[in-house]
């Protein structure tokens, strides 16, 4: 098959790029920056076309020819019309573009912050009730998608079918080391800071049970690649970790790897999680079960190297791929 992505180049897109390449597909990967990341240009079927996600003209023109549609890339924006236009917009653009293109499967990547706060534990059909202005474009290109079943032919008159088949994965807290040199991490600071605090000896305070059900970029690729090569439609699927893990068993996780560290966890006192994200239904239907701890382990000695080069005065090149309009 013939694979558009948007933000095939970061921290989710990556790893997306890498195991449909992996796989045997031809990859378009559509980026503001072609060659940034050298080692995804040099896979087996990728081509890399230039433009950016406001570039309708040129999204539309790249999509033509493509089976699917992998839109992963952010559009940011400071305030509601902002970010309106530069993100729901453009998804709704592309997702219309696709189906005038013939397309076959439209995959829009959604966040659980389309649900907003949980109510306890939640699955795909939790209300959505945003808390923020991510969230809500979120909630509202879900919205958009699922609607976009057929045409208007008049107002109040429905006309012709959409035949493209249209999935939304959820993905929660997305990591990454860089599946490429030059390639991106997430942008969250606080492995980073764990890190740098274990390697300086300063004490770590910490919730005790505030955490997640972690997934790293390269596992989360995989429900891609099976979501992409299935015949589902109008699906929405939580792609999370099945096992909670807390800031604090991170950095144990860091202290294990630098033993001599002085470094204490000072933990203040909190209830576990009575909640959780369910994973059945990517288990269900795309036949997958994560549980990222070996991942995490992973993740905290790379920024714990990494922190260890930076304190000793070597200038790193930067490893977050952020959204500029």
């Amino acid at each position: 098959m013939k694979i558009f992505i948007t933000g095939g180049t970061g921290n989710i897109g990556q790893y997306v790029t890498k195991a449909f390449a992996e796989a045997g597909h031809e990859c378009m990967v559509y980026t503001r920056t072609p060659g940034r990341v050298a080692g995804i240009a040099q896979l087996r079927g990728v081509t890399e076309v230039q433009g950016h996600i406001s570039e309708f003209d040129k999204m539309e023109a790249a999509v033509k020819g493509c089976d699917i549609v992998i839109h992963i890339a952010l559009g940011w924006g400071h305030e509601p019309l902002s970010m309106l236009m530069n993100d729901t917009r453009v998804s709704v653009f592309l997702m219309e573009a696709a189906e005038k293109a013939g397309v076959k499967q439209f995959i829009y990547t959604s966040s659980t912050a389309a649900i907003g706060p949980m109510p306890g534990n939640t699955n795909e059909i939790t209300l959505r009730k945003p808390d923020d202005l991510y969230g809500a474009t979120k909630a509202a290109t879900e919205m958009f998608l699922l609607g976009f079943r057929k045409y208007y032919a008049k107002q109040g008159g429905h006309g012709t079918e959409v035949k493209m088949r249209r999935n939304i994965i959820r993905p929660g807290y997305t990591f990454s080391n860089p599946a490429f040199a030059g390639g991106a991490s997430q942008s969250d600071k606080r492995f980073a800071d764990i890190a740098t605090a274990i390697l300086q000896n300063k004490d770590i305070h910490l919730s005790e049970h505030d955490g997640t059900q972690f997934l790293s970029s390269e596992q989360i690729a995989q429900a891609y690649l099976k979501l992409a090569e299935s015949d589902l439609n109008e699906e929405i699927i939580f792609a999370m970790g099945s096992v909670h893990t807390s800031w604090a068993d991170i950095a144990r996780m860091g202290l294990e790897y630098v033993p001599e560290s002085a470094t204490k966890l000072i933990l203040s006192p909190q209830d576990p999680p009575t909640w959780r994200y369910e994973t059945d239904k990517m288990q269900s239907l795309l036949g997958l079960k994560f549980d990222a701890t070996n991942e995490l382990r992973e993740h905290i000695r790379w920024n714990i190297d990494r922190a260890r080069q930076v304190l000793a005065g070597e200038t790193l090149p930067s490893f977050t791929h952020e959204y500029s309009d």
